[in-house]
């Protein structure tokens, strides 16, 4: 028998993650396994309020934004992790080291978000990330996040 995959559409992202459009940067979970990892998938389209700035006649999508990204989807590895959550919970982006960026993301491409958890202490998680683009690497980051009650 075949594995079942783990997946999430954009309402189960949605009661989650606090962000909103054009923020939420997560448009499916395609599989996670709560405490290892989770792959989600951005689809970047030119429609995007970014690329009015960023850049006119070359729209690139901004790294902070593919980071953020991959913070998006930590969070929702660490919402689908813990059993015991209040609803007042949030993941907070705390620390950001060795990130690359090795080739620009444009309209069209179709991002896949891979997370993988790597340690928690004292309610700090730290993950190891990779967005990447028909199969190419295009960014990758350790990133920290702190589970914070607001």
């Amino acid at each position: 028998m075949a594995n079942q995959l783990n997946s999430l559409d954009i309402q189960e992202i949605m009661a989650l993650l606090p962000h909103r459009y054009p923020f939420l940067l997560i448009d499916k979970v395609l599989d996670y396994t709560p405490g290892e990892s989770l792959t989600a998938v951005k689809n970047v389209t030119m429609n995007e309020p970014v690329f009015t700035g960023h850049f006119p006649g070359m729209p690139i999508f901004p790294g902070v934004l593919i980071l953020e990204a991959l913070a998006q989807a930590t969070g929702i590895l660490g919402f689908k992790t813990v059993t015991e959550r209040s609803d007042n919970e949030l993941y907070l982006f705390a620390a950001i080291d060795e990130a690359r960026f090795k080739k620009p993301v444009v309209p069209g491409d179709t991002m896949i978000l891979e997370v993988k958890f790597l340690k928690e202490r004292r309610n700090m998680w730290k993950f190891y990330g990779e967005a990447k683009v028909d199969g190419q690497v295009v960014c990758c980051a350790e990133l920290m996040c702190a589970r914070r009650e607001m």
